[in-house]
């Protein structure tokens, strides 16, 4: 069953990219671009996620949430999106109990991610990924194929990990280098193609994993 997303931003143009951004997940997403109306409707109830603005006609996004807290209604989850890159701000909106808090300009597989994460804590914890004929379960890290497991390297498992959780989305060298090997890695990018050409192989995944010039990679699936 889709989450239901409420994106509160006045921004039209940010508005329809994280619309478009969540939707690629299959989530039902709703925008509203003020911070009055935003209000009423998170009072209603109903969601599973809010991706929040703090600066909004109307109403802020922190009066917003402590407008909630005030009535005692219970919070949704939170996901600040705003340009406001002060400590204070970061600070004062998690203590308002949102989940987390991005600073624009965003990416929008980064923004994925973390709405993903939030969601996931609402929902069981094991969850299998699925691809064609490949499942990939991250609690047992096991992966089949046809039903036949396939051994991967660590870094094997968690570039398809990372691939299968954003099918359809152009992923840089970069964010899976850091995925699979972490931030303070200080080897080059060739890596990732070397590790990629291995997984299409054992995979049988050639002309799955498309090559996308200039930045990364694709996983094309249903």
């Amino acid at each position: 069953m889709p989450s239901r997303i409420l994106v509160v931003e006045d921004e039209r143009p940010i508005a329809e990219l994280v619309e478009m951004t969540l939707k690629v997940s299959g989530h039902e997403v709703s925008i509203c671009g003020d911070g009055s109306q935003a209000l009423s409707l998170l009072a209603k109830g109903g969601f599973d996620l809010v991706v929040l603005d703090v600066m909004l006609p109307g109403l802020d996004g922190f009066s917003i949430v402590e407008r909630l807290l005030e009535r005692g209604r219970e919070l949704p989850p939170i996901l600040f999106l705003t340009a406001r890159i002060e400590v204070a701000d970061r600070v004062r909106g998690l203590r308002l109990g949102a989940q987390d808090y991005m600073v624009k300009p965003f990416h929008p597989v980064e923004l994925q991610a973390r709405a993903e994460a939030i969601l996931r804590r609402g929902k069981p914890a094991h969850e299998a990924y699925r691809a064609l004929d490949v499942l990939l379960d991250p609690a047992t890290r096991l992966v089949t194929r046809a039903g036949q497991e396939v051994e991967l390297t660590p870094q094997e498992f968690e570039l398809l990990h990372l691939l299968m959780r954003h099918k359809n989305m152009a992923l840089s060298r970069e964010q899976l280098l850091q995925a699979a090997w972490g931030y303070d890695y200080l080897g080059g990018t060739r890596t990732v193609d070397m590790h990629i050409q291995r997984l299409r192989a054992k995979l049988g995944w050639e002309q799955v994993i498309k090559t996308v010039y200039k930045l990364g990679y694709r996983l094309e699936a249903p």
